[in-house]
């Protein structure tokens, strides 16, 4: 990350800690999201289902974290749109 950042390269990265912490963009599973789905699959196994009987899912929520800060550092232009579409934006 530090390298893309010296080279002012813009990067996506697969989790929002990434983004947090200096990254341009991250885009990908939701903490939060996967944690419930985790919870419901130890749900089911609790009242008796076999692991081998649940069916493997997809995550469900992704989030769009942008940090604006980073951007401009590197001089990239994000957006207005793709702003209005993130779930987080860090200034």
């Amino acid at each position: 990350m530090d390298l893309n950042l010296k080279n002012k390269i813009p990067a996506i990265y697969p989790f929002s800690v990434f983004a947090k912490e200096g990254g341009l963009i991250s885009y990908g599973i939701s903490g939060t999201g996967v944690t419930k789905e985790v919870a419901s699959y130890l749900d089911r196994i609790f009242r008796g289902q076999r692991p081998a009987d649940i069916p493997v899912q997809a995550p469900t929520q992704l989030e769009l974290v942008i940090n604006r800060k980073t951007a401009k550092e590197i001089g990239a232009q994000i957006s207005p749109s793709l702003l209005a579409r993130a779930d987080e934006v860090i200034e």
